[in-house]
């Protein structure tokens, strides 16, 4: 790094320094995305707490890395901004400076598997993962030539665009399957019903129960047994990956779920109760708790024809105008599930229904497994391009440009002609709030003085 560039972590800013009305911006790590600035966060502070601070300003081009996931060790590039930025600490901010590397190639380089990799090696904490600015400085990374750095940014951010655009129309796919399949679900269960059907109330044709309510004293017992709770009931699925056990004694036959019952969320966020899915017996000799209702359909109802009306129910936002919201948990009791509509067309008619849905819904399922695969080889395509881009493999080398090394050993010169300065932060807010950085653009008057760079080790690799 040469000797103008910055190599330093953003600012300690608490909430207590921030203000809304304040003219300069706080980029946050949900700003830094690999290889793009989301420009998410909206958070400021005035220019005198910024002067307080010795924050450090950002400028175009700066290369932004998260210290913190996810992941750990992304990069992008800061575009400017309309008013003065600075960033949080758990971003470093690493300014090139006139080194001969290109910043868009290093932002690269430092999203690529192979840098990747190194700082992985150096992260630390057990909870949540980050990297100190120290372990990040270890991280080496080999500097092609300069025209070189061009062309691999060239070629690679070509590719990466269509790559991009591929899988941009997957998603928009996947987001219109997702609305397909509703439709069909919906659509199962018409709003005016044929002369054939009957409309009933959930309590007309089946019975509805609450699960046990659990305990601390039943944590231990003669008859621990399995259950279910919201946790484990998805749509038309039930999880067993985290089943839990409590004591069941002289009450197992009461809560003990059969082939058929439909389980429905009682308690969730308003736009999942009700969410419902069938029992079909696995896993085997299981209860449920009173975050869940039971519906046991009566004669005249299949199982599958009241998942399916439920399923309607769901989608059609039925249910939400029956909940009560407490404390941010919206709550549908079988009191009130009771009075929903129920339509009940002749037996062979739910059969029928039920099978067609669930072919429709079989065809919705495999295309969205092809659009999963896609954006599964749309993400191993883009780290194979990133590391054939930083190993040498995807634009071509040319003997006459000058060796990268030649370039280091100008810095490692520079550097050691530069007499020893004591290292500040950042020259004051007043100062550089004065500036206004358009976007994408180099500022309009000259810039806050630098961070000096630290006195790292230069061989024929570039140290971050």
């Amino acid at each position: 790094m040469a000797t103008d560039g910055v190599f330093a972590d953003g600012d300690w800013v608490e909430s207590k320094d921030q203000d809304p009305e304040g003219e300069v911006r706080l980029t946050q790590l949900a700003d830094v995305g690999e290889g793009v600035f989301r420009d998410r966060s909206n958070r400021f502070l005035n220019a005198a707490t910024a002067d307080r601070l010795r924050c450090t300003y950002l400028e175009p081009g700066d290369v932004l890395i998260a210290r913190m996931p996810e992941p750990l060790g992304r990069a992008c590039l800061f575009p400017g901004s309309d008013r003065p930025a600075v960033t949080v600490v758990d971003v470093r901010i690493l300014r090139p400076g006139k080194s001969g590397v290109f910043n868009r190639w290093l932002m690269w380089a430092i999203n690529s598997p192979q840098v990747r990799q190194q700082i992985r090696e150096y992260q630390t904490g057990t909870t949540r993962k980050r990297i100190s600015g120290n372990n990040l400085a270890k991280v080496k990374i080999a500097v092609p030539p300069l025209a070189e750095q061009h062309r691999i940014v060239e070629a690679l951010e070509e590719q990466l665009s269509r790559l991009d655009a591929g899988a941009s129309t997957l998603t928009l796919a996947r987001k219109r399957l997702d609305g397909l399949r509703k439709r069909i679900l919906v659509s199962s269960v018409p709003d005016e019903l044929p002369r054939s059907w009957e409309m009933s109330t959930v309590e007309q044709v089946g019975t509805l129960e609450l699960g046990r309510a659990r305990n601390p004293d039943w944590h231990h017992g003669p008859e621990m047994r399995p259950y279910l709770r919201v946790a484990n009931v998805f749509e038309d699925r039930i999880d067993t990956t985290d089943v839990m056990e409590m004591d069941f004694s002289g009450v197992w036959e009461k809560y003990r779920l059969y082939p058929g019952d439909v389980l429905l969320n009682e308690g969730q966020s308003p736009h999942l109760v009700g969410r419902p899915a069938l029992y079909r017996g696995f896993p085997e000799n299981v209860a449920f708790t009173n975050s869940l209702i039971r519906f046991k359909a009566g004669k005249g109802v299949i199982p599958e024809w009241a998942l399916l009306v439920f399923r309607s129910h769901l989608h059609s936002k039925r249910f939400m105008r029956e909940v009560r919201i407490t404390t941010n948990i919206a709550h549908l009791s079988a009191k009130r599930l009771k009075a929903v509509e129920f339509p009940v067309p002749p037996l062979a008619v739910q059969e029928n229904l039920v099978q067609r849905c669930d072919e429709l819904l079989s065809g919705v399922a495999a295309m969205d497994r092809e659009v999963s695969n896609g954006l599964r080889r749309a993400t191993g395509l883009r780290t194979a391009l990133l590391e054939r881009a930083f190993t040498g493999r995807l634009v071509s080398q040319q003997p006459d440009e000058e060796p990268a090394s030649l370039l280091l050993d100008r810095i490692t010169a520079e550097r050691a002609a530069q007499p020893r300065t004591q290292r500040t932060r950042k020259t004051t807010a007043k100062r550089a709030a004065k500036t206004v950085v358009p976007r994408a653009s180099a500022p309009a008057h000259s810039a806050p003085e630098p961070t000096p760079a630290p006195a790292l080790a230069v061989q024929q690799e570039f140290d971050l």
